[in-house]
């Protein structure tokens, strides 16, 4: 070809193609799943599987148990050895009776519904004897200005009052669920009757000791019983109206108990130093900030705050723990209320229900009660935190409703198909080890 210099026309390489991003016509990529949402998603799943409450309500109260151990420790250490007493006294009085509780609740947790019924009728029958033989002098003992302990010998008393909330659950639980098979909860009457007369007979027994803490504790497990049975709205506000007037009464004529009313919400001692306790209590919880000054490390302990490790524990562990422990313990209690809740809504038994939906108000009320004294929002009740305060005969009868609980909760069936598929199986082998088989020339 003329003009051509001979050479061969250079190859034009070919560029790839470009990758065409996802919404420009090309094959779209997956969206990505929102991280709230995948949590969330999660989160309910764990929620909804079937040992959830089994394992809140045996977590959360070990949890308590041992925490309150730790703190009744800390918090008692300079009491005792006000009073000559080794610096471990309390604790170790607690660590018994927390020993003795497990017991219980292992006991509680094994033991078959129908056998839990069974022991209602004799609960209350000795509750009640030991609540008479309180007021029989030279028997029972006055503590605190409150006639409501028994003497035991050594450095052990017992407060009968304390198993009345226990009886009062599962008497209580057992009648329900009996008219309920009958069909005679529509009638008001049956409701009442003979539930309401026996709380009254047991609200009378301690009153007779001056205990009005735990008479209003007994008070919300009556209405607790009456709500999971049905009672209408007019029933119910009708006993409402009653006990608030016999509680107002109470309270008008008793200068003690107006003075604790009067201290709600106080900054200061007041004339005669009545609020000294609620004050200091607030001061306990302001001084100790977000993480507390350190365990044992507080200073209302050290004569400042009056019952620093039984009613006022919780201002304690405000102090040394911070913000963070009180939230703590809080969130355990939330979740140990969350997990007796969905018991009791989940099952088919109707004694079930009445009894978990007891322990539950018990315990939620109880410690709403106590947290709210020492937060200055209600008045000072004289009630211990549960599991959590020093008090065997507090603790003994709150870890078997805590047995009950989880006894509750293994008794639903996935949970008893979860349990199941869990059990470890038993394999009996040989000590000798397996190794690899050797040629016939190696020994």
């Amino acid at each position: 070809m003329a003009g051509s210099s001979g050479r061969a026309p250079a190859r034009v390489a070919r560029r790839p193609a470009p990758v065409r991003a996802a919404g420009t016509g090309g094959s779209p990529r997956p969206p990505r799943e929102n991280p709230l949402r995948r949590f969330h998603t999660r989160a309910r799943k764990a929620w909804d599987r079937p040992l959830t409450a089994y394992y809140l309500i045996f977590g959360s109260s070990l949890l308590l148990t041992v925490l309150g151990l730790v703190m009744v420790y800390s918090a008692s250490m300079i009491q005792a050895l006000q009073l000559d007493l080794p610096a471990s006294y309390f604790f170790r009085k607690q660590f018994v009776a927390a020993v003795l509780g497990t017991i219980l609740l292992l006991v509680a947790m094994r033991m078959p519904v129908k056998l839990h019924r069974a022991l209602a009728y004799p609960i209350l029958a000795v509750t009640v004897f030991l609540m008479v033989l309180v007021q029989v002098p030279g028997i029972g003992r006055s503590v605190n200005g409150n006639q409501n302990w028994i003497y035991l010998g050594g450095p052990f008393q017992l407060q009968p009052s304390e198993f009345g909330k226990l009886a009062l659950v599962l008497w209580g639980a057992d009648l329900l669920a009996r008219k309920q098979d009958k069909r005679l909860l529509t009638q008001w009457k049956h409701m009442l009757v003979p539930l309401a007369p026996v709380a009254f007979m047991l609200l009378g027994l301690i009153m007779l000791g001056g205990d009005m803490g735990t008479a209003i504790i007994l008070t919300a497990i009556l209405f607790g019983l009456l709500w999971l049975a049905g009672a209408p709205t007019r029933l119910f506000a009708g006993v409402l109206s009653v006990a608030a007037l016999i509680c107002v009464i109470l309270i008008k004529t008793s200068p003690n108990r107006m003075a604790r009313l009067a201290c709600i919400g106080a900054t200061d001692p007041g004339p005669g130093d009545q609020c000294w306790q609620a004050v200091h209590g607030i001061y306990a919880l302001a001084s100790g900030g977000f993480f507390g000054s350190g365990l044992g490390a507080s200073m209302e302990k050290w004569g400042q705050l009056p019952e620093p490790h039984t009613d006022f524990i919780f201002a304690i562990t405000g102090e040394e723990l911070g913000l963070a422990g009180t939230l703590s313990v809080l969130a355990l209690f939330a979740a140990l209320g969350y997990a007796g809740i969905r018991v009791a809504g989940r099952t088919e038994d109707p004694f079930v229900r009445y009894a978990a939906g007891g322990v539950t108000t018990w315990i939620t009320a109880q410690a709403v009660i106590n947290v709210g004294a020492v937060l200055g929002l209600l008045p000072i009740a004289g009630v211990p935190l549960p599991l959590f305060s020093y008090g065997g005969s507090a603790l003994l009868p709150t870890m078997f409703a805590i047995g009950l609980l989880i006894a509750f909760a293994r008794q639903d069936p996935a949970a008893k198909a979860a349990l199941a598929m869990r059990q470890p199986r038993v394999r009996w082998n040989t000590m000798r080890r397996r190794v690899k088989a050797r040629s016939s020339g190696e020994r």
